[in-house]
């Protein structure tokens, strides 16, 4: 599961700002049974406060103590704990691990400019990595291109090198759902579980009810009405349930001219076959058509709604991090 989206490097940025000053603690590399993935993040103000994690509680202390001799001195440090089998189990796990955490005070180690900067690409979904030499202190932002499959899997770690950290910092992942249809109503919980912030989609008051889809963003109009301003991107999947062309068919022509990651359509190959005749007299390429993944979901025998939904949302975790 992706790990959950926050705004760490907005309230460091702020609390920087605000004269509090900040600490930016981040996990760089685990071992064993480490209470929280590479990547996790932790910011403490001058006054003690802090945000985020970096363990689970287990080590925080120790590194408020580091983050605080962080901001009077404004060196980097890279910290290493072990977390004994006592402590792991008191947050939840089994057995021990080993963690690695950079600690950076911002504005004389981290810069201010590039924190402004990496929030203002966070703010705007668009995916950046920052990436820190442990031997030097060297700090840079980078883009998909750099380490591609880094960003694929949402994967923050240190190279091969032994010296490069790289922080990823993707996008949270959203789904549209076109359709508010019984398969949707299983899909919803299955992606917000696996880490998406879902949007249904359906023109049809009767099935754009707030108590199919109880707390959950339902707009009851065309994909066409809706997606312009919504954006899709390269971290949004579109699934189309209707079974209805005249709703379908809109959502499925904004992802094709998009560069959201999975498009998939409810219909039998047959139903396909015409979507794609439809599609081509519109203008659409063999290459952009290709991208549909119809019947929607992968192969697995599901029947009932709850199983199609279990299909579509393996298939959209292997797109997403396969490629």
């Amino acid at each position: 599961m992706a790990e959950q989206y926050d705004d760490i490097p907005a309230i460091a940025l702020d609390w920087h700002r605000a004269g509090k000053g900040a600490v930016l603690a981040t996990v760089v590399e685990t071992w064993g049974s480490a209470p929280r993935p590479v990547g996790s993040h932790l910011v403490i103000s001058g006054a003690g406060e802090i945000q985020g994690s970096v363990s689970g509680g287990c080590v925080e202390g120790a590194t408020v103590l580091e983050a605080m001799e962080a901001l009077e001195d404004g060196e980097s440090r890279l910290l290493t704990y072990g977390v004994s089998d006592d402590e792991a189990f008191a947050v939840g796990l089994a057995c021990g691990g080993t963690i690695r955490v950079l600690v950076e005070p911002v504005g004389r180690a981290v810069p201010e400019d590039m924190l402004a900067k990496l929030v203002a690409k966070r703010a705007a979904r668009e995916p950046v990595g920052y990436v820190v030499d442990l031997d030097d202190w060297a700090r840079r932002l980078v883009g998909v291109e750099t380490v591609p499959e880094r960003f694929r899997s949402d994967r923050s770690g240190v190279e091969e090198d032994g010296r490069t950290f790289v922080a990823i910092h993707n996008p949270p992942l959203r789904m549209v759902i076109v359709g508010a249809v019984h398969i949707a109503q299983a899909l919803v919980p299955m992606a917000r579980l696996a880490g998406y912030d879902p949007l249904i989609i359906d023109p049809r008051g009767a099935f754009a009810q707030e108590h199919r889809f109880p707390g959950e963003d339902i707009r009851e109009d065309y994909p066409d009405e809706v997606l312009p301003d919504y954006g899709l991107d390269a971290r949004t999947a579109v699934v189309t349930l209707s079974h209805d062309p005249k709703i379908d068919d809109p959502a499925i022509e904004a992802a094709l001219r998009s560069n959201c990651f999975y498009v998939g359509s409810l219909g039998s190959k047959r139903t396909h076959a015409k979507r794609v005749e439809r599609l081509g007299e519109r203008g659409f390429s063999a290459d952009q058509i290709a991208r549909i993944h119809a019947p929607v979901g992968l192969d697995i025998g599901a029947k009932s709604p709850a199983e199609i939904a279990v299909s579509a949302m393996a298939q959209i975790t292997q797109v997403l991090r396969q490629g």
